[in-house]
């Protein structure tokens, strides 16, 4: 944990951030800085000052986010580095995207911390008073439960002044997950307390911060090895407050949830609500990691030679040397999260009439930059996180995107999830034929697929299937192996050693001759005239998964800075040590 950089927090939210408009605070920054000790007299200047909790600390998190879905088995990254590391489980301390996210998390901690401070110090009405500082609590949970879920014990910074002060910011020792994981608890609870029951689109509420505690009992309840019936039924009954007393409805079409549309959509509960602006780590640069060269106009897209998994492929129904005609694709989810050949996606490239798979990658009169050759190791390319081009971005939002910088918002809680918490947590209580739980369950497959049969009765591999394929992609999937590997590690184990994980080869030859000629043929020709068969790497062995790898290791500069972290986890009754 780089608690080194406290001080760094502190300085920055004494001296300044860009922040986002109070009044319009999804759509446009401004450059205007401000010195804490003069701000946070008004409501507006409270708003305005957490605003920068929705999206600046978290960017870089963003590689860590997606990175972790490589190491579920939902992508395919392999570039004889760090991405590499998440495919094959050879994580270390050396890693760039976990040092990145380490830093991210403890900074979204640092700044809720200090922001909080000061608008408790401050003068606005007490009611924008709470529904700021329970912002700033739900994001410091947001950020703990992350950590705890990733390196396992962590320290707890409770209070950056008081430790700064102290001059103990680089003596703090790990606590053990069981503690930390109650911390968060008592934070969301407090949350719950100050947050209104309706807040302006967008912004958190109360049953956003239910939601997520919802989550967390969920995942504390196997944190001891076996399952705890309280635990449990806290998960389930949060949840089913949200889902019968928060107002918010599934959206009717799932892909809309992803789209530049998507940032009103009321099912993303919990969501980084990025903006293009001056300030750099405002914006969401997702496209340009998992985007196809070309897809915008800023030459920052270098996504193609990555992929949706073959794994995920087969767990949505599909193979990929199958004729496209003869694919079944039953599930909505599959072509809102990946487009592969013969797929148009209509909401990206819209002045294009949609952005067409083929002709992108072989027709230089759509596409300028088309390689006139197919690059994924996996046949398949993102089309979740995807916002298209300048003009799709400023059809929708009004305003221009930008090298490395779009305003799409990043769902981290949505109410499908809440939906299926609330399912996993009655199955794991023995209530599989409860009729809510099978009401949820259906309103969410049924939304994906619309014809599918209302199931009568539910397991625990129903549901964890259903999470996989309702959150493929969203950053989510290797928490829920954590949350397994709790109180079922051979289970979690088993599973990761047999995905397919690897690629395919000679797709390209395949995909062009089908482009050509409008013929599918699994064996091609090479310009020598041989025979070359499409074929998928079968050849490279499992990932070497065990129960130690559902924790990663600390950065190698936190474990410098802070020796204590090398060191056993102690117990903390943070009800008594810590207050709110």
């Amino acid at each position: 944990m780089k608690i080194n950089k406290i001080k760094v927090f502190l300085v920055a939210s004494v001296i300044g951030l860009g922040m986002t408009s109070c009044e319009d605070f999804l759509d446009r920054p401004t450059e205007d800085n401000y010195v804490a000790d003069g701000y946070y007299k008004t409501d507006a200047e409270c708003i305005a000052g957490v605003d920068y909790l929705y999206n600046s600390p978290w960017y870089d998190f963003q590689r860590g986010f997606f990175s972790f879905d490589v190491m579920a088995g939902n992508l395919y990254m392999s570039d004889g580095g760090d991405y590499s590391a998440f495919l094959n489980f050879s994580l270390t301390s050396n890693n760039q995207h976990l040092r990145n996210m380490s830093y991210s998390l403890w900074a979204v901690n640092g700044h809720s911390n200090i922001v909080r401070h000061y608008i408790e110090g401050g003068s606005a009405s007490e009611a924008v008073k709470n529904q700021t500082m329970g912002e700033c609590l739900l994001w410091k949970a947001m950020a703990y439960f992350y950590l705890v879920r990733t390196f396992g014990d962590v320290p707890i910074v409770h209070d950056n002044s008081a430790m700064i002060a102290a001059g103990d910011y680089n003596e703090q020792p790990k606590v053990l997950k069981a503690d930390v994981y109650e911390y968060i608890v008592m934070t969301l609870e407090k949350a719950i307390e100050l947050l209104p029951e309706v807040c302006a689109e967008g912004r958190l509420d109360k049953y956003c911060a239910k939601g997520l505690l919802a989550k967390v009992y969920l995942t504390k309840a196997g944190v001891s090895g076996t399952l705890n019936q309280s635990d449990l039924q806290m998960a389930a009954q949060l949840a089913k407050d949200v889902i019968d007393n928060s107002g918010r409805q599934l959206e009717k079409n799932y892909a809309d949830i992803f789209k530049l549309e998507g940032n009103k959509s009321p099912e993303n509960m919990i969501a980084w609500r990025w903006v293009v602006s001056s300030q750099w780590t405002s914006q969401n640069s997702f496209q340009s990691d998992l985007g196809m060269t070309g897809m915008d106009e800023y030459g920052d897209c270098w996504g193609e030679w990555s992929g949706p998994s073959v794994d995920l492929q087969d767990a949505f129904g599909f193979n990929i040397l199958d004729e496209p005609s003869t694919r079944p694709d039953t599930d909505t989810r599959r072509k809102a999260t990946m487009m592969t050949v013969g797929d148009i996606v209509p909401y990206l490239w819209r002045d294009h009439g949609g952005f067409d798979y083929m002709r992108f990658e072989y027709d230089k009169d759509y596409n300028p930059a088309a390689w006139g050759q197919h690059r994924s190791p996996t046949g398949c390319n993102m089309v979740k996180w995807m916002y298209g081009n300048n003009n799709d971005h400023v059809t929708v939002l009004g305003t221009s995107a930008a090298r490395m910088a779009s305003s799409l918002c990043t769902p981290i809680l949505r109410l499908a999830d809440v939906y299926l918490i609330f399912v996993e947590a009655k199955v794991l209580l023995g209530q599989g034929k409860d009729a809510d739980a099978l009401k949820a369950f259906n309103a969410v497959r049924q939304r994906a697929i619309p014809n599918a049969i209302a199931v009568t009765s539910l397991t625990f591999d129903d549901v964890w299937k259903e999470r996989r394929l309702e959150l493929a992609c969203e950053g989510d999937r290797w928490y829920d192996f954590v949350r397994l590997a709790y109180y079922n590690a051979d289970r979690a184990i088993s599973e990761l050693k047999s995905q397919r994980r690897n690629q395919y080869w000679n797709l390209d030859l395949m995909f062009k001759e089908y482009y050509k000629t409008g013929q599918w043929q699994v064996v091609n020709k090479d310009d020598d005239g041989k025979d070359q068969y499409t074929t998928y790497d079968d050849q490279t062995p499992a990932p070497n998964v065990t129960v130690n790898s559902f924790t990663v290791p600390f950065p190698m500069e936190d474990l410098t800075f802070n020796p204590h972290l090398k060191e056993d986890a102690i117990h903390v009754d943070v009800r008594e040590k810590y207050h709110y």
